[in-house]
Protein backbone atom coordinates (compact mmCIF):
# COMPACT_ATOMS: atom_id res chain seq x y z
CA UNK A 1 0.00 0.00 0.00
CA UNK A 2 1.45 3.44 -0.87
CA UNK A 3 2.36 5.77 1.95
CA UNK A 4 -0.04 8.57 2.87
CA UNK A 5 0.70 11.86 1.13
CA UNK A 6 1.50 13.57 4.40
CA UNK A 7 4.23 11.01 5.08
CA UNK A 8 6.16 11.68 1.89
CA UNK A 9 5.83 15.46 1.63
CA UNK A 10 8.47 17.74 3.15
CA UNK A 11 7.42 19.50 6.32
CA UNK A 12 5.47 22.63 5.48
CA UNK A 13 4.97 21.70 1.81
CA UNK A 14 1.45 22.24 0.51
CA UNK A 15 -0.54 19.12 -0.34
CA UNK A 16 -1.05 18.60 -4.07
CA UNK A 17 -4.35 19.88 -5.38
CA UNK A 18 -7.08 17.71 -6.88
CA UNK A 19 -6.36 16.34 -10.36
CA UNK A 20 -8.18 14.57 -13.16
CA UNK A 21 -8.77 10.92 -12.32
CA UNK A 22 -5.86 8.85 -13.69
CA UNK A 23 -6.33 5.38 -15.25
CA UNK A 24 -10.12 5.81 -15.30
CA UNK A 25 -10.89 4.51 -18.79
CA UNK A 26 -9.33 2.16 -21.34
CA UNK A 27 -8.44 2.45 -25.01
CA UNK A 28 -11.81 1.05 -26.22
CA UNK A 29 -13.80 3.60 -24.23
CA UNK A 30 -11.46 6.37 -25.39
CA UNK A 31 -11.97 5.28 -29.01
CA UNK A 32 -15.74 5.53 -28.59
CA UNK A 33 -15.37 9.04 -27.13
CA UNK A 34 -13.42 10.12 -30.22
CA UNK A 35 -15.98 8.56 -32.56
CA UNK A 36 -18.89 10.06 -30.61
CA UNK A 37 -17.26 13.46 -30.96
CA UNK A 38 -17.32 12.99 -34.74
CA UNK A 39 -21.07 12.14 -34.45
CA UNK A 40 -21.36 9.62 -37.32
CA UNK A 41 -25.15 9.59 -37.40
CA UNK A 42 -25.52 13.36 -37.55
CA UNK A 43 -22.57 13.67 -39.94
CA UNK A 44 -24.22 11.29 -42.41
CA UNK A 45 -27.60 12.95 -41.94
CA UNK A 46 -26.29 16.47 -42.55
CA UNK A 47 -23.95 15.67 -45.45
CA UNK A 48 -25.42 12.70 -47.35
CA UNK A 49 -26.84 14.91 -50.11
CA UNK A 50 -24.01 17.45 -49.97
CA UNK A 51 -21.25 14.86 -50.42
CA UNK A 52 -23.13 13.10 -53.23
CA UNK A 53 -23.53 16.44 -55.03
CA UNK A 54 -19.97 17.66 -54.43
CA UNK A 55 -18.34 14.42 -55.58
CA UNK A 56 -20.83 13.36 -58.26
CA UNK A 57 -21.40 10.13 -56.33
CA UNK A 58 -17.70 9.49 -55.70
CA UNK A 59 -18.29 9.72 -51.95
CA UNK A 60 -16.49 6.43 -51.29
CA UNK A 61 -13.18 7.31 -52.99
CA UNK A 62 -13.16 10.82 -51.49
CA UNK A 63 -13.73 9.38 -48.02
CA UNK A 64 -10.80 7.00 -48.59
CA UNK A 65 -8.58 9.82 -49.88
CA UNK A 66 -9.44 11.95 -46.84
CA UNK A 67 -8.76 9.02 -44.50
CA UNK A 68 -5.09 8.98 -45.53
CA UNK A 69 -4.17 12.45 -44.17
CA UNK A 70 -6.46 11.85 -41.19
CA UNK A 71 -4.54 8.66 -40.30
CA UNK A 72 -1.20 10.42 -40.83
CA UNK A 73 -2.25 13.28 -38.55
CA UNK A 74 -3.68 10.83 -36.01
CA UNK A 75 -0.25 9.22 -35.93
CA UNK A 76 1.26 12.68 -35.43
CA UNK A 77 -1.02 13.14 -32.42
CA UNK A 78 0.09 9.74 -31.17
CA UNK A 79 3.76 10.65 -31.36
CA UNK A 80 3.31 14.05 -29.74
CA UNK A 81 1.29 12.46 -26.94
CA UNK A 82 4.20 10.09 -26.28
CA UNK A 83 6.28 13.21 -25.67
CA UNK A 84 3.80 15.12 -23.54
CA UNK A 85 0.48 13.64 -22.43
CA UNK A 86 -1.70 16.51 -21.21
CA UNK A 87 -5.27 17.45 -21.99
CA UNK A 88 -4.24 20.76 -23.57
CA UNK A 89 -2.76 18.62 -26.36
CA UNK A 90 -2.18 20.71 -29.50
CA UNK A 91 -2.31 23.96 -27.52
CA UNK A 92 0.75 22.89 -25.58
CA UNK A 93 2.45 20.88 -28.34
CA UNK A 94 2.37 23.74 -30.85
CA UNK A 95 3.29 26.25 -28.14
CA UNK A 96 6.28 24.32 -26.86
CA UNK A 97 7.55 23.14 -30.27
CA UNK A 98 6.91 26.15 -32.51
CA UNK A 99 5.66 29.28 -30.73
CA UNK A 100 3.69 30.02 -27.53
CA UNK A 101 1.59 32.61 -29.36
CA UNK A 102 0.74 30.13 -32.12
CA UNK A 103 0.02 27.53 -29.45
CA UNK A 104 -2.48 29.85 -27.78
CA UNK A 105 -4.21 30.52 -31.10
CA UNK A 106 -4.31 26.76 -31.73
CA UNK A 107 -6.04 26.26 -28.38
CA UNK A 108 -8.52 29.03 -29.14
CA UNK A 109 -9.34 27.50 -32.55
CA UNK A 110 -9.87 24.12 -30.87
CA UNK A 111 -12.35 25.65 -28.41
CA UNK A 112 -14.15 27.54 -31.19
CA UNK A 113 -14.36 24.40 -33.34
CA UNK A 114 -15.87 22.27 -30.59
CA UNK A 115 -18.33 24.93 -29.46
CA UNK A 116 -19.56 25.62 -33.01
CA UNK A 117 -19.73 21.89 -33.65
CA UNK A 118 -21.94 21.47 -30.60
CA UNK A 119 -24.21 24.33 -31.66
CA UNK A 120 -24.65 22.74 -35.10
CA UNK A 121 -26.60 19.97 -33.36
CA UNK A 122 -29.52 22.35 -32.79
CA UNK A 123 -30.51 21.77 -36.40
CA UNK A 124 -31.49 18.15 -35.74
CA UNK A 125 -31.75 17.56 -32.01
CA UNK A 126 -35.31 18.79 -31.50
CA UNK A 127 -36.86 17.33 -34.66
CA UNK A 128 -35.04 14.02 -34.12
CA UNK A 129 -36.35 13.59 -30.59
CA UNK A 130 -39.87 14.62 -31.63
CA UNK A 131 -39.74 12.18 -34.55
CA UNK A 132 -39.07 9.37 -32.07
CA UNK A 133 -41.71 10.43 -29.54
CA UNK A 134 -44.31 11.54 -32.05
CA UNK A 135 -44.60 14.97 -30.45
CA UNK A 136 -45.31 18.30 -32.13
CA UNK A 137 -42.46 20.64 -32.96
CA UNK A 138 -41.91 24.36 -32.85
CA UNK A 139 -39.23 26.79 -31.75
CA UNK A 140 -39.89 26.47 -28.03
CA UNK A 141 -40.13 22.69 -28.23
CA UNK A 142 -36.70 22.63 -29.91
CA UNK A 143 -35.32 24.97 -27.26
CA UNK A 144 -36.71 22.91 -24.39
CA UNK A 145 -35.31 19.67 -25.81
CA UNK A 146 -31.88 21.13 -26.59
CA UNK A 147 -31.64 22.78 -23.17
CA UNK A 148 -32.73 19.67 -21.28
CA UNK A 149 -30.35 17.37 -23.15
CA UNK A 150 -27.41 19.76 -22.77
CA UNK A 151 -28.13 20.11 -19.05
CA UNK A 152 -28.29 16.33 -18.56
CA UNK A 153 -25.05 15.78 -20.47
CA UNK A 154 -23.43 18.57 -18.46
CA UNK A 155 -24.34 16.76 -15.25
CA UNK A 156 -22.91 13.52 -16.66
CA UNK A 157 -19.72 15.35 -17.62
CA UNK A 158 -19.38 16.82 -14.13
CA UNK A 159 -20.01 13.54 -12.30
CA UNK A 160 -16.98 11.93 -13.92
CA UNK A 161 -15.20 10.49 -16.93
CA UNK A 162 -16.22 6.92 -15.99
CA UNK A 163 -19.94 7.73 -16.24
CA UNK A 164 -19.30 9.69 -19.43
CA UNK A 165 -17.51 6.73 -21.00
CA UNK A 166 -20.22 4.22 -20.02
CA UNK A 167 -22.93 6.51 -21.35
CA UNK A 168 -21.09 7.02 -24.63
CA UNK A 169 -20.51 3.30 -25.16
CA UNK A 170 -24.19 2.49 -24.57
CA UNK A 171 -25.41 5.15 -27.01
CA UNK A 172 -22.76 4.26 -29.61
CA UNK A 173 -23.76 0.59 -29.68
CA UNK A 174 -27.32 1.48 -30.69
CA UNK A 175 -26.44 4.35 -33.04
CA UNK A 176 -23.78 2.50 -35.03
CA UNK A 177 -25.84 -0.68 -35.28
CA UNK A 178 -28.79 1.23 -36.74
CA UNK A 179 -26.59 3.12 -39.17
CA UNK A 180 -24.82 -0.06 -40.34
CA UNK A 181 -28.07 -2.00 -40.83
CA UNK A 182 -29.64 0.77 -42.92
CA UNK A 183 -26.45 1.18 -44.96
CA UNK A 184 -26.33 -2.54 -45.84
CA UNK A 185 -30.07 -2.54 -46.54
CA UNK A 186 -29.69 0.45 -48.86
CA UNK A 187 -26.74 -1.07 -50.67
CA UNK A 188 -28.70 -4.28 -51.30
CA UNK A 189 -31.57 -2.25 -52.77
CA UNK A 190 -29.22 -0.35 -55.07
CA UNK A 191 -27.32 -3.44 -56.23
CA UNK A 192 -30.60 -5.22 -56.95
CA UNK A 193 -31.76 -2.22 -59.00
CA UNK A 194 -34.91 -1.77 -56.93
CA UNK A 195 -37.42 0.69 -58.44
CA UNK A 196 -36.44 4.32 -57.90
CA UNK A 197 -32.80 3.61 -56.99
CA UNK A 198 -29.81 5.23 -58.70
CA UNK A 199 -27.51 2.58 -60.20
CA UNK A 200 -23.84 2.09 -59.36
CA UNK A 201 -21.54 3.01 -62.27
CA UNK A 202 -17.79 3.25 -62.77
CA UNK A 203 -18.03 6.93 -61.82
CA UNK A 204 -18.68 5.92 -58.22
CA UNK A 205 -15.14 4.48 -58.10
CA UNK A 206 -13.10 7.54 -59.18
CA UNK A 207 -12.40 10.73 -57.22
CA UNK A 208 -13.97 12.90 -59.95
CA UNK A 209 -17.28 11.04 -59.92
CA UNK A 210 -19.81 10.40 -62.65
CA UNK A 211 -18.74 12.04 -65.91
CA UNK A 212 -15.84 13.79 -64.15
CA UNK A 213 -18.28 16.30 -62.66
CA UNK A 214 -17.13 15.85 -59.06
CA UNK A 215 -14.97 18.38 -57.21
CA UNK A 216 -12.26 16.90 -55.01
CA UNK A 217 -11.70 20.14 -53.00
CA UNK A 218 -15.44 20.50 -52.33
CA UNK A 219 -15.71 16.85 -51.40
CA UNK A 220 -12.62 17.12 -49.22
CA UNK A 221 -14.14 19.94 -47.16
CA UNK A 222 -17.27 17.88 -46.50
CA UNK A 223 -15.19 14.79 -45.71
CA UNK A 224 -12.96 16.69 -43.27
CA UNK A 225 -16.13 17.88 -41.54
CA UNK A 226 -17.49 14.35 -41.07
CA UNK A 227 -14.18 13.10 -39.68
CA UNK A 228 -13.74 16.09 -37.37
CA UNK A 229 -13.70 15.14 -33.71
CA UNK A 230 -11.64 11.93 -33.68
CA UNK A 231 -8.91 13.95 -31.93
CA UNK A 232 -11.16 13.97 -28.85
CA UNK A 233 -9.35 10.81 -27.71
CA UNK A 234 -6.35 13.00 -26.84
CA UNK A 235 -8.13 15.56 -24.65
CA UNK A 236 -8.99 12.95 -22.03
CA UNK A 237 -5.47 11.50 -22.13
CA UNK A 238 -4.75 12.28 -18.48
CA UNK A 239 -7.64 9.97 -17.55
CA UNK A 240 -6.76 7.05 -19.84
CA UNK A 241 -4.77 4.01 -18.74
CA UNK A 242 -1.22 4.18 -20.14
CA UNK A 243 -1.87 7.79 -20.98
CA UNK A 244 1.18 8.27 -23.19
CA UNK A 245 0.34 5.36 -25.47
CA UNK A 246 -3.36 4.48 -25.48
CA UNK A 247 -4.89 7.86 -26.45
CA UNK A 248 -2.82 7.89 -29.65
CA UNK A 249 -3.84 4.33 -30.43
CA UNK A 250 -7.46 5.27 -29.79
CA UNK A 251 -7.18 8.18 -32.26
CA UNK A 252 -5.93 5.89 -35.03
CA UNK A 253 -8.62 3.31 -34.23
CA UNK A 254 -11.31 6.01 -34.27
CA UNK A 255 -10.25 7.23 -37.72
CA UNK A 256 -10.07 3.67 -39.08
CA UNK A 257 -13.50 2.65 -37.74
CA UNK A 258 -15.08 5.93 -38.91
CA UNK A 259 -13.67 5.28 -42.38
CA UNK A 260 -15.35 1.88 -42.57
CA UNK A 261 -18.63 3.22 -41.17
CA UNK A 262 -18.70 6.20 -43.53
CA UNK A 263 -17.77 4.12 -46.58
CA UNK A 264 -20.64 1.76 -45.81
CA UNK A 265 -23.16 4.50 -44.98
CA UNK A 266 -22.52 6.91 -47.85
CA UNK A 267 -22.07 4.23 -50.50
CA UNK A 268 -25.07 2.29 -49.29
CA UNK A 269 -27.49 5.19 -48.90
CA UNK A 270 -26.66 7.76 -51.59
CA UNK A 271 -28.23 5.69 -54.37
CA UNK A 272 -31.46 4.66 -52.67
CA UNK A 273 -33.29 7.52 -54.40
CA UNK A 274 -32.61 9.52 -57.56
CA UNK A 275 -30.18 12.48 -57.44
CA UNK A 276 -33.04 14.95 -57.91
CA UNK A 277 -35.05 13.50 -55.01
CA UNK A 278 -31.97 13.31 -52.78
CA UNK A 279 -31.13 16.97 -53.34
CA UNK A 280 -34.76 18.02 -52.95
CA UNK A 281 -34.66 16.56 -49.43
CA UNK A 282 -31.07 17.60 -48.61
CA UNK A 283 -32.01 19.06 -45.22
CA UNK A 284 -33.38 15.73 -43.96
CA UNK A 285 -31.84 13.33 -46.47
CA UNK A 286 -31.23 10.45 -44.05
CA UNK A 287 -34.77 10.46 -42.69
CA UNK A 288 -36.21 10.79 -46.19
CA UNK A 289 -34.16 7.84 -47.45
CA UNK A 290 -35.35 5.80 -44.45
CA UNK A 291 -38.98 6.63 -45.29
CA UNK A 292 -38.45 5.43 -48.87
CA UNK A 293 -36.82 2.24 -47.62
CA UNK A 294 -39.28 1.26 -44.92
CA UNK A 295 -41.95 3.87 -44.28
CA UNK A 296 -42.55 5.85 -41.09
CA UNK A 297 -41.40 2.98 -38.88
CA UNK A 298 -37.97 2.99 -40.51
CA UNK A 299 -37.85 6.78 -40.22
CA UNK A 300 -38.46 6.57 -36.48
CA UNK A 301 -35.64 4.07 -36.09
CA UNK A 302 -33.20 6.27 -38.01
CA UNK A 303 -34.41 9.22 -35.92
CA UNK A 304 -33.31 7.29 -32.82
CA UNK A 305 -29.82 7.01 -34.29
CA UNK A 306 -29.80 10.74 -35.08
CA UNK A 307 -31.02 11.68 -31.61
CA UNK A 308 -28.43 9.46 -29.93
CA UNK A 309 -25.72 10.88 -32.17
CA UNK A 310 -26.58 14.46 -31.23
CA UNK A 311 -26.84 13.63 -27.53
CA UNK A 312 -23.50 11.82 -27.59
CA UNK A 313 -21.80 14.63 -29.51
CA UNK A 314 -23.20 17.22 -27.11
CA UNK A 315 -21.83 15.27 -24.17
CA UNK A 316 -18.39 14.80 -25.67
CA UNK A 317 -18.24 18.46 -26.73
CA UNK A 318 -18.75 19.51 -23.12
CA UNK A 319 -16.19 17.01 -21.79
CA UNK A 320 -13.52 17.71 -24.40
CA UNK A 321 -13.91 21.49 -24.53
CA UNK A 322 -13.79 21.66 -20.74
CA UNK A 323 -10.49 19.78 -20.72
CA UNK A 324 -8.98 22.00 -23.40
CA UNK A 325 -10.02 25.04 -21.36
CA UNK A 326 -8.62 23.40 -18.21
CA UNK A 327 -5.32 22.71 -19.97
CA UNK A 328 -5.03 26.31 -21.13
CA UNK A 329 -6.11 27.74 -17.77
CA UNK A 330 -3.45 25.61 -16.03
CA UNK A 331 -0.91 27.88 -17.77
CA UNK A 332 -3.06 30.92 -16.86
CA UNK A 333 -3.67 31.74 -20.50
CA UNK A 334 -7.31 31.66 -19.39
CA UNK A 335 -8.57 32.67 -15.91
CA UNK A 336 -7.07 30.43 -13.22
CA UNK A 337 -10.52 29.58 -11.81
CA UNK A 338 -11.11 27.45 -14.91
CA UNK A 339 -8.20 25.21 -13.93
CA UNK A 340 -9.81 24.05 -10.70
CA UNK A 341 -10.60 20.35 -10.33
CA UNK A 342 -13.45 19.15 -8.12
CA UNK A 343 -12.09 17.05 -5.21
CA UNK A 344 -15.31 15.04 -5.25
CA UNK A 345 -15.68 14.32 -8.97
CA UNK A 346 -12.11 14.78 -10.28
CA UNK A 347 -13.46 16.85 -13.16
CA UNK A 348 -12.99 20.52 -14.20
CA UNK A 349 -16.40 21.65 -12.98
CA UNK A 350 -15.99 25.37 -13.70
CA UNK A 351 -14.75 24.75 -17.25
CA UNK A 352 -17.55 22.21 -17.82
CA UNK A 353 -20.25 24.60 -16.60
CA UNK A 354 -18.85 27.40 -18.76
CA UNK A 355 -18.95 25.14 -21.81
CA UNK A 356 -22.48 23.92 -21.10
CA UNK A 357 -23.78 27.45 -20.51
CA UNK A 358 -22.18 28.68 -23.74
CA UNK A 359 -23.79 25.86 -25.73
CA UNK A 360 -27.21 26.53 -24.20
CA UNK A 361 -26.93 30.32 -24.64
CA UNK A 362 -25.85 30.04 -28.28
CA UNK A 363 -28.64 27.52 -28.92
CA UNK A 364 -31.24 29.90 -27.51
CA UNK A 365 -29.84 32.81 -29.52
CA UNK A 366 -29.79 30.75 -32.70
CA UNK A 367 -33.36 29.50 -32.36
CA UNK A 368 -34.92 32.73 -31.10
CA UNK A 369 -33.13 35.48 -33.01
CA UNK A 370 -33.99 35.05 -36.67
CA UNK A 371 -31.94 38.16 -37.46
CA UNK A 372 -28.68 36.47 -36.41
CA UNK A 373 -29.39 32.95 -37.63
CA UNK A 374 -27.58 33.69 -40.87
CA UNK A 375 -24.46 34.76 -38.98
CA UNK A 376 -24.61 31.69 -36.73
CA UNK A 377 -25.08 29.43 -39.74
CA UNK A 378 -21.98 30.93 -41.35
CA UNK A 379 -19.99 30.33 -38.16
CA UNK A 380 -21.24 26.75 -37.86
CA UNK A 381 -20.35 26.13 -41.50
CA UNK A 382 -16.73 27.04 -40.70
CA UNK A 383 -16.32 24.28 -38.09
CA UNK A 384 -14.80 21.88 -40.62
CA UNK A 385 -12.30 24.56 -41.61
CA UNK A 386 -11.39 25.18 -37.97
CA UNK A 387 -10.68 21.51 -37.37
CA UNK A 388 -8.58 21.44 -40.52
CA UNK A 389 -6.52 24.40 -39.32
CA UNK A 390 -5.49 22.87 -36.01
CA UNK A 391 -4.90 19.48 -37.62
CA UNK A 392 -2.41 21.22 -39.94
CA UNK A 393 -0.73 23.04 -37.03
CA UNK A 394 -0.43 19.79 -35.07
CA UNK A 395 1.18 18.04 -38.04
CA UNK A 396 3.69 20.89 -38.35
CA UNK A 397 4.42 20.71 -34.62
CA UNK A 398 5.28 17.02 -35.06
CA UNK A 399 7.83 17.81 -37.78
CA UNK A 400 9.38 20.64 -35.77
CA UNK A 401 9.57 18.79 -32.46
CA UNK A 402 10.99 15.60 -33.98
CA UNK A 403 13.27 17.36 -36.47
CA UNK A 404 16.44 15.68 -35.15
CA UNK A 405 14.93 12.25 -35.77
CA UNK A 406 13.69 13.35 -39.19
CA UNK A 407 17.20 14.34 -40.20
CA UNK A 408 18.90 11.22 -38.89
CA UNK A 409 16.63 8.19 -39.43
CA UNK A 410 14.97 7.14 -42.71
CA UNK A 411 11.83 5.68 -41.10
CA UNK A 412 11.37 8.72 -38.89
CA UNK A 413 12.03 10.95 -41.90
CA UNK A 414 9.01 9.33 -43.55
CA UNK A 415 6.60 9.03 -40.61
CA UNK A 416 7.56 12.21 -38.73
CA UNK A 417 8.60 14.39 -41.65
CA UNK A 418 7.42 13.60 -45.17
CA UNK A 419 3.98 12.18 -44.37
CA UNK A 420 2.90 14.87 -41.84
CA UNK A 421 4.08 17.60 -44.21
CA UNK A 422 2.25 15.97 -47.11
CA UNK A 423 -0.94 15.59 -45.02
CA UNK A 424 -0.73 19.20 -43.85
CA UNK A 425 -0.13 20.39 -47.41
CA UNK A 426 -3.04 18.36 -48.76
CA UNK A 427 -5.42 19.73 -46.13
CA UNK A 428 -4.10 23.27 -46.65
CA UNK A 429 -4.71 22.97 -50.39
CA UNK A 430 -8.26 21.76 -49.86
CA UNK A 431 -9.02 24.42 -47.25
CA UNK A 432 -7.54 27.20 -49.40
CA UNK A 433 -9.68 26.13 -52.36
CA UNK A 434 -12.71 26.03 -50.08
CA UNK A 435 -12.05 29.49 -48.65
CA UNK A 436 -11.68 30.95 -52.13
CA UNK A 437 -15.03 29.53 -53.17
CA UNK A 438 -16.86 30.06 -49.86
CA UNK A 439 -19.51 32.74 -49.34
CA UNK A 440 -18.24 36.01 -47.93
CA UNK A 441 -20.17 35.38 -44.70
CA UNK A 442 -18.11 32.28 -43.94
CA UNK A 443 -14.83 34.04 -44.59
CA UNK A 444 -15.89 36.95 -42.40
CA UNK A 445 -16.77 34.42 -39.69
CA UNK A 446 -13.27 32.93 -39.93
CA UNK A 447 -11.77 36.41 -39.74
CA UNK A 448 -13.91 37.19 -36.69
CA UNK A 449 -12.84 34.02 -34.89
CA UNK A 450 -9.17 34.80 -35.61
CA UNK A 451 -9.60 38.42 -34.47
CA UNK A 452 -11.22 37.27 -31.22
CA UNK A 453 -8.30 34.90 -30.71
CA UNK A 454 -5.80 37.73 -31.15
CA UNK A 455 -7.65 39.84 -28.57
CA UNK A 456 -7.66 36.94 -26.08
CA UNK A 457 -3.97 36.37 -26.83
CA UNK A 458 -3.20 39.95 -25.85
CA UNK A 459 -5.27 39.59 -22.67
CA UNK A 460 -3.49 36.36 -21.72
CA UNK A 461 -0.04 37.76 -22.38
CA UNK A 462 -0.34 41.26 -20.95
CA UNK A 463 -3.38 41.06 -18.69
CA UNK A 464 -3.08 37.62 -17.12
CA UNK A 465 0.72 37.69 -17.58
CA UNK A 466 0.80 33.99 -18.37
CA UNK A 467 4.13 32.24 -17.96
CA UNK A 468 3.28 30.20 -21.05
CA UNK A 469 4.62 32.95 -23.29
CA UNK A 470 8.03 32.80 -21.61
CA UNK A 471 8.70 29.11 -22.28
CA UNK A 472 11.50 28.12 -24.61
CA UNK A 473 11.06 25.96 -27.69
CA UNK A 474 11.65 22.26 -27.18
CA UNK A 475 12.77 19.46 -29.51
CA UNK A 476 13.25 15.74 -29.22
CA UNK A 477 16.94 14.95 -28.86
CA UNK A 478 16.73 12.03 -31.28
CA UNK A 479 17.54 9.39 -28.67
CA UNK A 480 15.42 6.24 -28.16
CA UNK A 481 11.98 6.96 -26.72
CA UNK A 482 11.63 7.17 -22.95
CA UNK A 483 9.68 4.53 -21.03
CA UNK A 484 5.97 4.69 -21.68
CA UNK A 485 3.45 5.20 -18.97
Amino acid sequence: MPEPVAAVLPVGAPAPGPRLEPDAIGVAQDTVIGMASAAPGVSVGLTLAALAAATAYAAGPVILVTAVPMLVIANAYRRLNMWNANCGASFEWVGRAISPALGFLTGWIMIAAYITGAVSGVEVIGPSVLAVTGGHGGTWADIDIATAITAVMLIVAIVGIRLTARTQVAMAAVEYAILAVFAVWGLILVLRHAPGTFPVTSGWLGVTGIGGRGSLPAGLLVAVYIYSGWDGTLYVNEEVRHRRVNPGRAAILAVAILTVLYLLAFTGLQGVVSPARLQAHAADALVYVAVVMGGTGAARIIAIALALSVIAATGTSIVLTARIIYGMASWRTLPAALARISPRFSTPVAASVLTGVLVIALTWAYLLAASIQGAFTAIVDTSGLLFGVFYILTALATVVYYRHRVLSRPWDALTLGVLPLAAAGFLAWGLARSVLSAPASQNWSLAGILAAGLVLLAVARYGLKSRFFAITREADAGRPAASRG
